[in-house]
């Protein structure tokens, strides 16, 4: 997924501007703008090639099968270097938002909580931006939003819909440190064991980079 050899390409016969891609696309590479067809006005999907990191994501959920992936005429590698940033920085970031700087948060990438803390502290301050920059949240989507949005509101950004209409609308679970006594001691005697959860859990984040 660190690798950008694909792009998204609509077929405008098949496209029947429904705007699913654009509520699924992890870098809103896609916007819907309306088109002339035989004398009559339609939405069409647009790709913004710039943002679009080939994912597939509107290419498997369109209803229409109207996205197709195409070979990037200059694949790259996208990646945010921590090597420019004060590593004080960073693991001070990682750490507030209870990670490791090392922690692996996004396993289809390999993205570790260092690089995101980077990305945020150079200026990409959305879910988006990061996925764009550093490939984080461009697989399956589903390990790694959490910790990015801890590390944002770390970094005291606000967790707000990137959509007007509140498509990608984001909330941050609750956390291990997070869980209320009351709900502990509910379920202490169902084999869940919060506080030696957290225990493990200051140690990670706690450990030497070394």
């Amino acid at each position: 997924m660190r690798i950008v050899n694909l792009l998204a390409e609509v077929n405008e016969q098949e496209c029947n501007g429904c705007g699913t891609c654009v509520k699924v696309c992890p870098t809103l590479a896609i916007e819907l703008r309306r088109r002339e067809d035989n004398g009559r006005s339609k939405p069409l999907a647009f790709i913004d090639v710039t943002k679009c990191v080939g994912c597939w994501a509107c290419e498997q959920r369109c209803p229409s099968h109207a996205m197709h992936m195409v070979r990037h005429p200059s694949p790259h590698r996208i990646a945010v270097s921590t090597d420019d940033v004060e590593r004080t920085q960073i693991a001070a970031l990682c750490r507030k938002a209870r990670l490791h700087p090392e922690q692996v948060i996004c396993y289809c990438t390999t993205t570790r909580a260092e690089e995101v803390a980077a990305a945020i502290l150079k200026g990409l301050h959305t879910p988006e931006e990061l996925s764009q920059y550093t490939g984080v949240r461009t697989g399956c989507k589903v390990e790694c939003t959490q910790p990015i949005l801890r590390l944002l509101e770390a970094a005291g950004l606000p967790l707000e819909p990137t959509l007007k209409h509140g498509w990608q609308l984001y909330g941050r679970t609750v956390t291990a440190w997070e869980v209320p006594e009351a709900v502990k001691a509910k379920y202490a005697s169902r084999g869940f064991y919060f506080d030696e959860d957290i225990t493990l859990l200051n140690q990670i984040v706690a450990a030497s980079e070394e």
